[in-house]
């Protein structure tokens, strides 16, 4: 029996291990700018190396007290992982009222052809809410990475117009590189302390969105959620964890 299981546990590893690395490269060749995808080999190799040791036995041969350390370590990590997993989750299918003084959508990859498949589920979302709030502002965030060929507001911007978005509805803020500075230099554009706002961006990029806007004096602002491309959910999910772990340790 112990053998059967010792088995099932050294082919299960090892069908994980392959499923992380060819998601690594998956990863890689849509989302190579971020090195994620070298996490998921990271993951792979992880797997890897618990099939070899399930394979070897090396669990009995362990001292007790390190077998313990170990499972301890595991559990925790596990809660910690459902837990914010779970927060994300939460929010990622946030709607907001219609007719907010202001959205900001949160900036995201731009390139010559157009914004990326993230950032046109954001714009889109955007379009949408704007048609039928017709007295909201949008303003549009985002500076212009290493990687791009123009500012993101400016993509933003254009892409909005060219959906049917008046021109004198959308303000560009073109200096943020992070989710923070989106929401402080947003904040600077907007008339009035007591603005209603709502904040677009991507399903698992609602729940830190609005911790980092409510932390920067946006208390009441409200998360209006748009889609993301379900090819690349997984991961984006599994990054979002360790951005907000990061974002509570700093």
């Amino acid at each position: 029996m112990k053998t059967m299981a010792r088995q099932i546990g050294t082919v299960l590893c090892m069908a994980l291990a392959l499923l992380s690395a060819f998601y690594a490269f998956a990863v890689m060749k849509t989302h190579s700018g971020t090195g994620f995808w070298k996490v998921w080999l990271v993951i792979a190799a992880v797997f890897a190396l618990l099939a070899v040791g399930i394979a070897a036995n090396w669990w009995v041969a362990l001292p007790r007290i390190i077998r313990g350390v170990i499972i301890a370590v595991v559990c925790i990590g596990i809660a910690i992982f459902g837990t914010v997993e779970g927060c994300i989750i939460s929010n990622m299918h946030a709607r907001g009222d219609q007719h907010l003084d202001y959205v900001v959508v949160l900036g995201a990859q731009v390139r010559k052809s157009g914004p990326s498949k993230a950032l046109r589920y954001r714009l889109d979302t955007a379009a949408d809410y704007l048609r039928n709030s017709p007295d909201t502002i949008c303003i549009v965030s985002g500076g212009k990475g290493a990687n791009e060929p123009f500012p993101e507001a400016q993509g933003m911007a254009d892409y909005l117009k060219a959906h049917g978005i008046e021109e004198g509805r959308i303000l560009q803020e073109s200096k943020s590189k992070t989710t923070q500075e989106n929401i402080v230099n947003s904040k600077k554009l907007i008339a009035g302390d007591n603005a209603s706002v709502g904040i677009i961006t991507n399903d698992f990029h609602m729940f830190r969105a609005l911790q980092i806007a409510h932390d920067n004096g946006l208390d009441e602002a409200q998360g209006i959620a748009a889609g993301s491309p379900p090819d690349m959910l997984v991961n984006n999910m599994v990054r979002e964890f360790f951005a907000e772990i990061k974002f509570l340790l700093s």
